[in-house]
């Protein structure tokens, strides 16, 4: 089973996966956004913590930028009805640390705002993790996004910002929400990496 991947970031394609160069082998791996925000630029090398997902069809990897990310997909995957794809995108609109206040809080109108969790899912969520989430310490990445954006002024905006709604449309919201999302942040001349994660975390 692979556990980590250390090479060089060869794509990032999105919304929300990277192909990582491993000693010449190109691995496809689908990351939350919080992470994918987190990657450095195409070209540089990259270190990501694995979860491997195999199947009679297929194997999958799931990529994290901390070992609590991973942890916090591994504890949504052991919830019923909740599989990768759907842990993913509850990571990506929640971060680790977002997961474990509203869990802890038993929030479940900001469970509910995360495309395909309904009240019954977040129920679920809230009442199967309750006593698990405690393995989670708070983490926050919005000064990182922050930080990670200064100074990348976009030649391009208006196609920054087409890109950023077709990606969270692609993750499930609806076109006038994703629009509404991303006007909010595109500005300042963030880039496409950051405008995404911080769309979704409104």
């Amino acid at each position: 089973m692979i556990g980590r991947l250390t090479g060089v970031l060869a794509e990032k394609r999105l919304p929300n996966q990277a192909l990582v160069d491993v000693a010449g082998v190109g691995y496809e791996v689908e990351l939350p956004m919080s992470s994918f925000a987190k990657l450095p630029s195409e070209g540089e090398k990259v270190q990501l913590t694995i979860h491997h997902v195999v199947r009679e069809d297929a194997s999958l990897l799931y990529g994290f930028c901390s070992s609590k990310e991973r942890e916090a997909f591994r504890l949504l995957i052991r919830v019923s009805g909740i599989g990768p794809k759907s842990a993913v995108l509850i990571l990506s609109g929640l971060s680790a640390e977002e997961l474990y206040r509203v869990i802890q809080t038993e929030d479940l109108t900001s469970l509910m705002k995360v495309p395909g969790v309904g009240k019954k899912t977040a129920e679920r969520l809230i009442i199967e993790l309750r006593d698990k989430i405690k393995a989670l310490a708070p983490i926050d990445i919005t000064e990182d996004l922050i930080a990670a954006s200064e100074g990348s002024l976009l030649s391009d905006g208006d196609a920054i910002i087409e890109d950023a709604i077709e990606a969270l449309v692609s993750l499930g919201y609806s076109q006038a929400e994703a629009k509404k999302r991303v006007n909010k942040v595109a500005k300042g001349g963030l880039s496409l990496e950051a405008i995404i994660p911080l769309a979704l975390k409104l």
